[in-house]
């Protein structure tokens, strides 16, 4: 069957990234829903006014409804100082640079601008304010996905059929809080004292505050440092293994286990070696988010389960019970800017007819495979480098297997999607040093624009590297 009209759900940076190859084949009518004012996802700073402080005590599952806003608002989790922690030149589209003199680590504001712009071709057919509240598929007497949406100006609930739907809504709407013995009746008797990350703005709430940080990936990282700057010392990081905090941190942070236990009436909290805690003032979970997606919840099998990662995705990407619907940016750990082009890439030439899709036993074979390669839960959805790279230029390859088609740009063979050379590998490995290169600087890091500003010289690491080879 011939696919003719595209749902796109969502308009940040995945829903993006992936409609301009769709366009780039000149065969589909795209319509983009977004919920926002916006494009852009939630690089749109929302600020205080957007702090869902109605957020469920615990959260372990993910949710089975849409995302209603606060306030008329659909909150972002963005903090004021946020920055990014890719660099400029490894986050942008392939298709579109920051602009010359934009900090290497781009701040917030900087990074919807630039969506923004990057958005401008595309306003004519995004919905703005369009709710998506459930996407259901019928087989008779063709494939047809049914898109039901509420207008959030009019309120009214409306629907349309598209041939094949692309999911783009993200992973930072549905904060995740674990279910830990005692914690519903503490935040009962201790309001407010349990927060999101989502919900952080800044530090200034934590002055003089005794406070506990649960987790410390990226986000937990820069919100301790942050709170630590104001809070009562030692500021106390819990997670699931106790790590050997770095010399400048130890001096005001102390590292714990996961908390087992919230004792209201003791005012104590307990954690998983025993040790004990009291008289704590805050909570803030950094423990990330649900895959969700709640207007999926009518399919069968599922993709969404216990909202550890998704399901039947073959390349993470299409539903192998009927791939004409596809998942984009749903991989963790990852550059999703120019992996949603990847993406976008394949499913652009699948969908026009240019590339062919395995058959569904295949697909499923190739979910088991990677199970047995990377495991069952959370970790199989996690493509950190090297993964990234490598599925980069795998999906670079498939599409370059495409079928050529009068018409297109690049003599027939289409947008050209993103291809991770030598330099960008280096690169992305070093983008933690590269970090923490940056931050060492304070305030100065805003100045910076180049790697080689930094140090960071791709050349001169080749050299140093002959050198050493020839000793």
């Amino acid at each position: 069957m011939a696919i003719e009209r595209i749902a796109i759900i969502g308009a940040g940076p995945c829903g993006l990234g992936a409609a301009k190859y769709l366009i780039a084949e000149h065969t589909f009518k795209i319509t983009i829903f977004e919920q926002r004012d916006l494009p852009g996802g939630v690089w749109n700073y929302t600020g205080h006014q957007g702090t869902n402080t109605s957020l469920p005590i615990p959260h372990p599952s993910p949710n089975s409804a849409a995302q209603v806003p606060v306030n008329g608002t659909f909150i972002s989790p963005v903090y004021d100082s946020l920055e990014t922690n890719i660099p400029n030149s490894m986050m942008q589209f392939c298709d579109s640079p920051f602009p010359v003199g934009t900090p290497l680590f781009p701040p917030h504001d900087v990074v919807k601008d630039y969506l923004h712009r990057y958005a401008e071709d595309l306003r004519d057919i995004i919905k703005l304010r369009s709710l998506v509240l459930d996407v259901s598929v019928s087989k008779k007497p063709r494939t047809e996905w049914t898109v039901t949406w509420r207008d959030l100006r009019s309120e009214k609930v409306l629907n349309a059929q598209f041939d094949a739907v692309v999911v783009a809504n993200g992973h930072h709407n549905d904060p995740k809080i674990p279910a830990i013995p005692g914690i519903e009746e503490w935040n009962r008797v201790f309001p407010g004292s349990i927060s999101h990350s989502s919900a952080y703005r800044n530090a200034e709430p934590f002055t003089n505050k005794k406070v506990i940080v649960v987790g410390h990936s990226a986000s937990g990282i820069d919100i301790a440092s942050q709170i630590g700057q104001v809070s009562k010392h030692p500021l106390l990081i819990s997670e699931r293994t106790e790590t050997i905090l770095p010399p400048q941190k130890a001096a005001i942070a102390k590292s714990l286990p996961e908390i087992s236990l919230f004792d209201p009436q003791n005012g104590r909290i307990q954690f998983a070696n025993g040790h004990e805690e009291r008289d704590i003032d805050h909570i803030v979970f950094c423990t990330g988010y649900h895959f969700s997606v709640p207007f999926l919840s009518t399919l069968e099998p599922k993709i969404v389960t216990d909202g550890l990662r998704p399901h039947h995705l073959y390349q993470h990407v299409l539903y192998t019970h009927e791939p004409t619907l596809a998942l984009v940016g749903f991989p963790q750990r990852i550059v999703p800017f120019p992996i949603s082009q990847a993406q976008g890439a394949w499913i652009a030439r699948i969908f026009s007819g240019r590339l062919g899709v395995p058959s569904r036993v295949e697909m499923e074979r190739w979910i088991e495979e990677w199970k047995l390669k990377r495991g069952e839960g959370h970790i199989f959805n996690v493509l950190g480098f090297p993964l990234d790279a490598d599925y980069i230029n795998a999906l670079y390859e498939e599409s370059s297997r495409a079928a050529h088609r009068d018409g297109l740009e690049n003599d027939g063979r289409g947008k050209e999607p993103p291809f991770w050379d030598v330099k960008a590998r280096w690169t992305r490995e070093k983008i933690p040093l590269i970090k923490k290169a940056s931050q060492a600087l304070g305030s100065r890091r805003k100045e910076i624009t180049s790697l080689e500003e930094l140090g960071f010289n791709y050349e001169e690491s080749l050299e140093e590297e002959g050198q050493k080879a020839h000793l």
